[in-house]
């Protein structure tokens, strides 16, 4: 399998590209409007065809470009039935299978984070892409969306940790240059949703977060309800202004509403 892994430097989000080798069919997990030029280059030039754009859930941090996507190159858009994407051409339901070429991804519900969230499991590459609901020592945070932190729990707990220890987990996003993680590793070092913690410290720990309310939000949610084309192509309308260049990296993130801002703050850690 052809595989890359693709950063938005501005919101650190990652986008996946998996594609087959033979058929040369590809998928892009959790696209980003202002990378679309880049990605569609990508694609161009190790020929490959889009026949997917799949999304871990409706995003608060960035718009999705996989309504453009489907506009340019005739690819299909793909999210949880519970994400409520009228436009969506494939609503994902547990055990939902998406094929390219000779490979599957198969659709895992992990709502918590929100209540549309989707891990997608390719088992013969042993790996799973887990958006938001699980990030590396760390998750998303539950306090909008109908996020629910009892409900991430046993997401990740009963369906993400009940892959083999050495499946390689890829995130939505990272703030610190890290780019996978396994299971194994999870189990033993998230300081939140490891082994070692119960359902009451982890639901005790993310109700006293008290986050920042997400920058984009506003936009971004009611944008990415209609796969990203309801979103103006000025992107100066979403982009906030910059703090001090003097300012703390933890500082920053606080300031841009960051999902996973407490990461870097040392809250709750």
């Amino acid at each position: 399998m052809i595989f890359r892994q693709l950063i938005d430097p501005e919101t650190s989000t990652h986008t996946y590209l998996l594609a087959d080798r033979n058929s040369r069919e590809a998928v892009l997990i959790d696209t980003v409007h202002e990378q679309f030029d880049r990605d569609r280059t990508l694609l161009r030039e190790l020929d490959l065809t889009l026949r997917y754009t799949l999304e871990t859930h409706l995003h608060a941090d960035h718009v999705t470009a996989s309504g453009r996507f489907r506009k340019e190159l005739e690819s299909k858009v793909v999210l949880g039935a519970a994400c409520g994407v009228a436009n969506a051409d494939i609503a994902l339901r547990d055990g939902d299978r998406i094929c390219f070429g000779a490979h599957v991804l198969v659709a895992w519900p992990t709502p918590g984070h929100t209540c549309g969230c989707i891990t997608y499991v390719c088992r013969e590459e042993g790996m799973a892409f887990t958006g938001d609901a699980l990030l590396i020592r760390g998750c998303g945070r539950t306090d909008f969306q109908e996020g629910n932190a009892a409900t991430l729990f046993e997401s990740v707990r009963k369906k993400i940790f009940s892959l083999p220890d050495e499946t390689l987990l890829y995130p939505g996003h990272d703030y610190r240059g890290r780019t996978v993680t396994t299971v194994g590793e999870e189990k033993r070092f998230n300081p939140r949703l490891g082994l070692g913690k119960s359902e009451a410290d982890f639901v005790s720990l993310m109700n006293q977060l008290d986050l920042a309310y997400p920058k984009k939000i506003d936009i971004a949610v009611p944008a990415n309800r209609e796969s990203g084309l309801a979103f103006s192509t000025d992107l100066g309308s979403i982009v906030q202004e910059r703090p001090d260049a003097a300012s703390s990296v933890a500082s920053v993130m606080e300031t841009q509403g960051r999902q996973d801002a407490e990461v870097w703050m040392g809250m709750g850690i």
